[in-house]
């Protein structure tokens, strides 16, 4: 019995609700790769994990209409969450968001078996590094995440391509430019070294001036649609004429 006020205790009456839910969704997604109720124990979400309630609505949204594999899968952060024209703006793909909160490339990487491994995806286009600067990492965390978020990549889905869209300069966090600037350098150094990696610059068509352009919203940090249109069009570009690997799960 809750021997606190209504409010305190209804609300964690709700918490240990959602957390019921969260494990009973958790354990479904398991099973479905042939793993045991056990390993619900382990699994990284939680009612008090980082975005759970949107990590809980992709599980949902892939259960109820299992994902088709072979999809050009967008990932990251807000700049992919809010991204409401993917589908207009690669009309000859199969286009996925799985963009989520103001994640981290950490946050992509503990969820990947929810966000990206179902769906066996053609292409990855990765979006994340611009908060993990935000919140005071440095260029070489962005670095050592995204080379982590690689490797699990390799382990459940082989060669299949990654396409790292640069982190890109905003009127609202343009004193961070020249770490952004430095996170860009190493990636797109590290890109180098891999095949299933394509480093993808939107940074530098973002500026005017040596300013951000005049492409976001309100917030100064959140691209408008003209912002998105530049994007389009330079991953556009990136996917069809890139040389690059190939997802295992296309003919």
């Amino acid at each position: 019995m809750c021997r606190k006020s209504r409010y305190i205790c209804r609300g964690a009456q709700k918490s240990r609700t959602l957390a019921r839910t969260l494990r009973v969704a958790v354990v479904a997604l398991l099973a479905s790769y042939g793993l045991s109720a056990a390993a619900a124990d382990e699994a990284p979400l939680s009612a008090l994990s980082p975005y759970a309630s949107e990590i809980f609505g992709f599980m949902i949204a892939d259960e109820v209409q299992p994902p088709e594999p072979c999809t050009t899968l967008f990932v990251g952060s807000s700049s992919i969450r809010f991204w409401f024209t993917l589908a207009e703006d690669f009309p000859g793909r199969k286009a996925t968001n799985r963009g989520f909160g103001g994640a981290h490339l950490a946050h992509v990487n503990d969820y990947f078996d929810v966000v990206v491994r179902p769906h066996k995806p053609k292409e990855i286009v990765l979006y994340a590094g611009e908060n993990d600067l935000d919140a005071g990492k440095s260029a070489e965390d962005v670095l050592a995440a995204l080379r982590r978020f690689m490797d699990i990549k390799s382990a459940a889905l082989g060669q299949t391509p990654v396409y790292f869209v640069s982190i890109k300069p905003s009127k609202a966090r343009f004193a961070q430019f020249a770490e952004q600037n430095a996170a860009n350098t190493l990636v797109e150094e590290f890109a180098v070294s891999r095949r299933d990696l394509t480093y993808l610059d939107v940074a530098s068509k973002m500026l005017e001036g040596g300013q951000p352009k005049d492409i976001f919203l309100r917030d100064g940090l959140h691209m408008n649609s003209d912002g998105y249109r530049l994007w389009a069009e330079a991953v556009s570009e990136a996917l069809e004429s890139s040389q690059t690997t190939q997802s295992p799960y296309c003919d």
